[in-house]
């Protein structure tokens, strides 16, 4: 929620506004950023690229791969689970009997059944940087949206390039909104969604009084007095004027104003829920969530990065692994499918990647409650749009499903890939830590875009 208004806090100014809630206007609370920065990079890059953006569905706590898209109708009962497979639009192609509407549009999508590197953590780290969080550089590796963000700037002006939807959750690592790392608080996420409310709004000021541009320089002269050698502001009074438009934009509310969809729309969507998908502290499976991405995307946001539902099913007293896939798969299949059908409709879909993944898979052998473990030897990804070459499966796992057999791929290969898609070359670009240092996106001698989607 873009928050113009702050609590009980000293130093208000004669109009009421405080200095921390001005701060924020400055610096601007959007996820930390800092719109000067923000405005003088955009001046500094001359001419802006054309856009592509990334829409990013991360399944907090680790879908199960053997009942999704690599079921294994040859394996002992222990293994194969309760799932039927079902024929696909690509022949030879099955996949679950609770994902029909994909199974439908199977040739809009491609699918990684092979998936290898996790680190194995209950963590969306991993599937927010391609890194593993153990020995990280000084600062911290920044997630793929602050890098589009430090790289490419914002696509319009009055939209950041960088934007999560997760929700608040108790598992607070599944609810990251992708950390900004050695990159600073200018490409951290902007997350409107912590509240659940996929809200934007000016917490009771008002456009005319924002808009008393006298008051405005004065409070700038003020805090320009006050503010210590931080570079919160550094450099604020240059770009002043262009902040405060980007501040007062609708873009973005109208973006997650959902009520300006057609209704039927929304029902294509699904809708979904806002209570918790799970056992008390999962995001839910809200499908306005990826109504919500689309828009964002369309208002020029480059990356948007959403947490949806609980996939982390070992069995009693929370249901069963299959008994949880009944009530989740069949809530996916639906919005999945809208947002890429909605996307191909607008003429998106080339320009949009959408990918869908969690942090690891789940154990071949069932477990005595009915549920399937934590195994990080081998995941599944769902990927379309983006211009890629769909209707086609990646690698695969041997009879039992427990490690690849053809074609591994590594997360950072995928990482490679969504940054081509964006115009990125990974083998020239670089970014600077906190020593100075460039530092390559992936580990580009080891690991390169997918040659199958290209």
């Amino acid at each position: 929620m873009l928050r113009l208004l702050g609590g009980k806090h000293q130093g208000k100014f004669c109009d009421g506004i405080n200095r921390r809630s001005f701060l924020q206007m400055g610096g601007l609370a959007m996820g930390g950023l800092s719109l000067p920065q923000l405005l003088r990079a955009e001046a500094a890059q001359g001419t802006r690229n054309s856009q592509k953006s990334v829409i990013m569905v991360f399944l907090s706590g680790g879908p199960p791969h053997q009942d999704m898209f690599d079921l294994k109708m040859t394996a002992p009962v222990e293994i194969r689970g309760e799932f039927e497979p079902i024929s696909t639009s690509v022949p030879g192609v099955q996949i679950c009997e609770h994902l029909p509407l994909i199974a439908q549009r199977m040739d809009k999508f491609s699918v990684i059944r092979s998936l290898v590197g996790s680190q194995g953590h209950h963590d969306s780290f991993q599937c927010l940087t391609g890194w593993h969080s153990a020995n990280q550089p000084a600062g911290g590796w920044p997630s793929f949206g602050s890098v589009v963000s430090k790289l490419r700037g914002p696509a319009k002006l009055g939209t950041p390039p960088n934007i999560s939807l997760s929700p608040a959750m108790k598992t607070g690592t599944w609810a990251r909104d992708g950390q900004a790392g050695f990159l600073g608080r200018a490409h951290t996420a902007f997350a409107p969604n912590k509240s659940g409310a996929l809200s934007l709004s000016l917490q009771g000021m008002t456009l005319e009084k924002f808009g008393d541009r006298q008051a405005l320089v004065s409070q700038l002269d003020t805090l320009r007095r006050e503010v210590d050698a931080s570079g919160d502001i550094a450099g604020l009074d240059a770009y002043y004027q262009q902040a405060y438009g980007l501040l007062s934009s609708s873009r973005l509310a109208e973006a997650l104003d959902l009520d300006q969809e057609d209704p039927a729309l929304r029902d294509r969507y699904g809708r979904g829920s806002d209570l918790p998908a799970g056992y008390g502290d999962a995001g839910p499976l809200q499908n306005e969530y990826l109504l919500a991405a689309r828009r964002l995307v369309e208002a020029g946001v480059r990356v948007v990065t959403l947490a949806y539902g609980r996939w982390d099913w070992h069995g009693r007293p929370h249901g069963s692994n299959f008994d949880n896939a009944r009530d989740h798969l069949p809530v996916l299949d639906q919005g999945i499918t809208a947002l890429v059908e909605d996307l191909e409709m607008r003429g998106m879909d080339k320009d949009v990647t959408v990918l869908v993944w969690g942090e690891f898979g789940r154990t071949p052998k069932i477990n005595g409650a009915g549920g399937r473990d934590h195994w990080p030897n081998v995941a599944c990804a769902l990927l379309a749009g983006g211009g890629m070459e769909t209707g086609q499966v990646i690698g695969s796992t041997n009879r039992l499903g427990e490690h690849a057999q053809d074609r591994p791929v590594h997360f950072q290969e995928v990482f490679a890939t969504l940054y081509r898609n964006l115009g990125i070359d990974i083998n020239q670009a670089t970014i600077n830590d906190l020593s100075g240092r460039p530092r390559y996106l992936i580990d580009h001698s080891q690991y390169q875009p997918l040659p199958e989607l290209a």
